[in-house]
């Protein structure tokens, strides 16, 4: 079949042009509003190819798709649409959107990397210092995972229990100054703690009065209580919070995987690859959102907890409840710096489209 508009020759069942955008199958051509979905967006998500399957047609506009060795999620090069492996086999992505390029140049990229690198004393002149081997842009794809959570902690009032022990170390160091030689006396023990380290056992040592044995009992069974775990100084909070949170869709940049990063998902747009500037190459992925989902609640609960360990030093009970929820397939501008100063690695990844760092490693 060949397209009425411009004669490509085209599938069968294609329903667009993949080349001039025509619509096919009779009907005129019609403007698409603007921020209206995609013919694959609007479609419910539906099975179009087994889990199996070497070749895939996209579901917009019918041009063949050839999954790579491990590939998971696929963008078709010719209207991008995107298509992505499940249990189920190879579905329609029912969100796809992306975030324009903002940070465009190797200069603008420069002006955010040489402060981060020389700041500091130990940083001093080492971005002139390294070579740079690497600076190239892509587009990665991010699933993006709504989660919330809820994490309720069980805390100890760390500055009251120390102010309470320190008062009660204190008093007690009042009170056996005002026995005397009560611990001493006797037998050339001397006075006070000079002679050998006593038992404040009355049974056991007959230098500790009756008396003095049950005043010490009883402090001591105060001071205890008020130090170590007293009702008053615990404390109960839950913590709530939202994400959208960002699971990179690529195995071989895991290790660059953003911890507490947000993209700027106000500024995004649906994806439209005859937006994308023609020299930035849009990147697959191999990682499936079923395991994007997974990925995200466990990096969110472990995120609840270093927060809540930041906030409270003492804590005695932490447990967190997370949903997942809606799932897009986010494309983002990245920069990738990578240096070599003195023979160790340094990589900065860059998002192009807000300008925040969203890793580096390798900074001393």
């Amino acid at each position: 079949m060949n397209c009425p508009n411009c004669g490509t020759q085209l599938p069968d069942d294609a329903q667009f042009c993949y080349k001039c955008g025509s619509q096919i199958h009779g009907s005129a051509p019609s403007a698409k509003p603007a921020g209206a979905p995609s013919a694959a967006q609007a479609k419910p998500e539906q099975i179009i190819a087994p889990t199996g399957a070497t070749s895939v047609k996209c579901p917009n506009c019918g041009a063949p798709i050839s999954p790579k060795f491990g590939e998971m999620v696929i963008t078709c090069e010719y209207c991008g649409s995107g298509v992505s492996l499940g249990s189920a086999g190879w579905t329609n992505i029912q969100k796809q959107t992306m975030l324009d390029v903002k940070i465009a140049t190797a200069d603008q990229v420069n002006a955010i990397i040489t402060p981060l690198m020389d700041k500091g004393l130990l940083h001093r002149h080492l971005h002139e210092d390294s070579v740079q081997e690497e600076m190239t842009l892509s587009y990665v794809p991010y699933w993006i995972v709504s989660v919330s959570a809820r994490t309720q902690v069980v805390a100890t009032n760390e500055a009251a229990q120390l102010g309470q022990t320190a008062t009660t170390a204190a008093l007690m160091g009042v009170i056996i100054g005002g026995m005397g030689g009560g611990f001493g006396g006797g037998g050339g023990r001397g006075g006070g703690f000079g002679g050998r380290r006593r038992s404040l056992d009355v049974a056991s040592d007959p230098g500790l009065s009756l008396g003095q044995g049950w005043l010490m009992g009883h402090f001591m069974a105060f001071g205890m209580g008020m130090g170590y775990g007293g009702g008053g100084m615990r404390k109960s909070e839950q913590m709530d919070a939202n994400y959208n949170f960002p699971v990179v869709a690529l195995k071989a940049l895991m290790e660059y995987q953003p911890r507490d990063y947000a993209f700027n998902l106000a500024g995004r747009q649906l994806f439209d690859i005859s937006k994308l500037p023609k020299n930035v190459k849009v990147l697959n992925g191999d990682i499936s959102e079923d395991v994007a989902k997974a990925q995200a609640k466990t990096d969110v609960d472990q995120l609840q907890s270093e927060k809540a360990h930041a906030k409270y030093h003492m804590i005695q009970q932490i447990h967190t409840d997370s949903d997942v929820g809606d799932v897009e397939l986010l494309h983002a501008p990245i920069w990738f710096a990578r240096y070599d100063h003195k023979g160790k690695k340094i990589v900065l990844v860059i998002d192009a489209n807000s300008g925040g760092v969203i890793n580096s490693m390798g900074l001393p």
